[in-house]
């Protein structure tokens, strides 16, 4: 699974946010970086990976999900 940069312009929540709209955001930060913060707090710090390293980390959140593990 690959980020696309020219959809991450501005931050977005993910889609498994809870229902009171506390989870991450993430926002592409460069043509091969990517941010993440809390959307409830994001005054609090921002993480940066490179695009590569978040794409993996999605993948395997994605395959731990799918199979239950």
């Amino acid at each position: 699974m690959l980020i696309r940069h020219d959809a991450l312009t501005e931050w977005t929540k993910s889609s498994y946010s809870a229902v009171n709209g506390d989870c991450v955001e993430v926002k592409a930060t460069g043509h091969h970086a990517v941010a993440v913060r809390d959307s409830k707090d994001p005054r609090s710090g921002i993480l940066d990976f490179t695009a590569q390293t978040w794409s993996m980390f999605v993948l395997g959140v994605s395959r731990t999900t799918q199979h239950g593990s």
